[in-house]
């Protein structure tokens, strides 16, 4: 083994004992060397020891032997505490001066050199600094760590595996003697993680120690602006991009999982996201099998930021699971949430288990369980990201069982009151398409459903449905009283909502006395109605007026006889809910027969 001249002088010194006065002939040889040759710290450190283990010799020599009757003999040794003293000032400059001149510039030559080879890809730093001020420091700028293959190629240029804006950490002087190195912070800026894609990602595995062992163990990492981005080799897929605040990682070492602290802003809705939790061992192989556990908060998000919706969300909740199948239990809770298109804030709450696709950001909801106003629904489905689309598509099947119309219509129309009253069955299917129109725009639904006992706000609308009511019973002079008494009507049917427009494909509305069947659409800003079709009344057409029109409607009363009715005659529902439009529909029919005789 190759002895350095330090270690040398430490064992010589324990060897020899000088005598008195020799303390210069034993340091003497080894000055010229110590100050010419480019030692590492640790051997500057050993000398230093070495020299002290000369002044304890030359010490002990003196109180061992008979004191010189010589006069002024006993002022010798402070002459050369004196000149031991200045040596180990300059001793010290000389250290910091090596740190500062030489430690520089060879630690980051080793740091690019071992970066460079472990992953075999060229390594990239645009500065580098170390300084004592009673702790070593260490920062640098613009670090980048390139791969054997470009990550991203959905990006200019090639991208690089690690890119650091900037580091810093700082640790005792004692710690470089330590094995592992103990560093207690480790301060990030613009830390970048580019995970190749699924069948590149080899190249991950040089961020694990060789052979299990840790050179430098960190307490804890604290990163701010952060970047994961999971890549794909599809080119019709965009790249997984997570941003992170704010993140503390805590007591990190080989096959640990990582404790972390999170913090971002979330861009739509625009909110503050606090998690902890742990997360790893990182799998480089199959990011999809890594661990993750913790909890979150997701405070005051404006929901303003999406176009079309209004209101501030909070949700909380855990989640445990791995990377690729992460299970989330929570809820989420908006007193005042609205649609643009009604302007009407209303508490909505809900509770959810989901199943969140960490690697690509989907997630399937198994269910969630809505409370709006008075009225419960249960959703499940997923939210997808889009293909060649900035966003993502919801699709979701729901059921609403336990629900009143009016709570609906409060949220989803801009009339106040709702148009009606009454409770609800429904069985929808929803989608929101991605983009960037209003939501109300976005929406699609197709389903079906069923409200019982509905009564009409309007007292215009509810008179012409209770006045339909008595006619086509017979009671033509009672429906031309004052009532008090209100009927009630049940309606059902088969819609689509596209575009802020509700299209019936089937519409039945049913009242004592008459059945109504049609097809039409209905403005969700409340100002449109145009439904056509045809009314079976009880009664025959003469008995639903009085008077003279009831004798000359007797003759025909056997034309609109049909299907076991005592009328049958197109009806319509036409105007705006202010002016409702009641009436036969003879035109209508009539221009159909016509445009489908005219047809090719």
């Amino acid at each position: 083994m190759e002895w350095s001249a330090a270690q040398v002088f430490v064992v010589s010194l324990a060897k020899t004992r000088p005598k008195r006065n020799d303390v210069r002939s034993v340091t003497a040889p080894f000055l010229p060397e110590i100050f010419s040759r480019p030692y590492p710290f640790s051997e500057v450190a050993i000398a230093v020891v070495a020299l002290g283990a000369a002044m304890s010799s030359a010490a002990n020599t003196k109180h061992d032997r008979p004191r010189d009757p010589t006069p002024g003999a006993g002022d010798i040794p402070w002459r050369w505490v004196g000149a031991i003293v200045l040596f180990a000032v300059a001793l010290a400059v000389y250290s910091v001066h090596f740190l500062k001149s030489r430690a520089e510039p060879i630690l980051r030559a080793r740091i690019i050199e071992t970066l460079s080879a472990r992953f075999k890809g060229k390594v990239e730093m645009a500065s580098f600094h170390v300084w004592v001020d009673g702790n070593l420091s260490v920062s640098g700028e613009g670090l980048k760590v390139y791969g054997q293959n470009d990550p991203n190629t959905h990006q200019p240029g090639i991208q690089p595996l690690i890119g650091i804006e900037e580091f810093h950490f700082q640790t005792g002087l004692l710690n470089l003697l330590r094995s592992p190195m103990h560093v207690h912070t480790v301060k990030l800026k613009g830390l970048v993680l580019n995970i190749p894609p699924a069948g590149d990602r080899q190249q991950m595995d040089n961020i694990r120690p060789e052979n299990g062992k840790v050179r430098i163990y960190v307490d804890e990492f604290l990163s701010e602006d952060a970047q994961l981005i999971i890549n794909t080799s599809r080119p019709d897929k965009l790249p997984l991009e997570f941003s992170i605040g704010n993140l503390k990682m805590e007591d990190i070492g080989a096959g640990q999982p990582l404790r972390f602290q999170a913090e971002l802003v979330n861009p739509k809705p625009v909110g503050i996201i606090s998690s902890s939790g742990t997360f790893g061992p990182w799998q480089a192989d199959r990011p999809r099998d890594t661990p993750v556990k913790g909890n979150y908060s997701f405070t005051n998000a404006d929901l303003g930021t999406i176009k079309g919706l209004g209101g501030v969300l909070s949700s909380t909740g855990q989640y445990a699971g791995s990377l690729g199948s992460i299970v989330v239990e929570g809820e989420t809770n908006a007193p005042d949430f609205r649609l643009s298109v009604s302007g009407h804030p209303v508490p909505l709450r809900t509770v959810f288990h989901a199943i969140v696709d960490g690697t690509s950001g989907n997630t399937y909801l198994q269910p969630v369980k809505a409370k709006l106003l008075d009225s419960s629904l249960v959703a499940k489905g997923s939210v997808i990201r889009a293909k060649g689309l900035k966003g993502h598509q919801i699709a979701l099947d729901v059921w609403i069982d336990n629900a009143r119309i009016e709570d609906l219509l409060h949220m989803g129309v801009r009339t106040d009151p709702p148009i009606m009253t009454g409770a609800i069955q429904s069985k929808t299917k929803f989608l929101l398409v991605p983009g960037t129109a209003d939501v109300a725009n976005r929406i699609r639904l197709t389903g079906n459903f069923e409200i019982l006992a509905a009564h009409f706000t309007s007292d215009k609308v509810q008179r012409k449905i209770d006045e339909l009511s008595l006619r086509s019973q017979g009671k033509a002079k009672l429906a031309k009283a004052s009532l008090d008494e209100e009927v009630q009507s049940d309606l059902s049917g088969v819609f689509n909502l596209k575009n802020g427009v509700l299209s019936f494909s089937e519409l039945h509305f049913q009242v004592p006395g008459t059945r109504v069947d049609m097809t039409g659409v209905y403005g969700l800003d409340g100002n449109t109605f145009d439904f056509h079709g045809k009314a079976s009344l009880d009664a025959t057409l003469s008995r639903t007026m009085t008077g003279w029109k009831s004798v000359l409607l007797k003759p025909v009363d056997p034309f609109f006889r049909k299907n076991g009715a005592g009328t049958e005659v197109p009806f319509k529902i036409t105007g705006t809910r202010s002016e409702p439009h009641f009436g036969l529909d003879f035109g209508h029919h009539e221009n159909k027969n016509a445009q489908v005789s005219n047809r090719p």
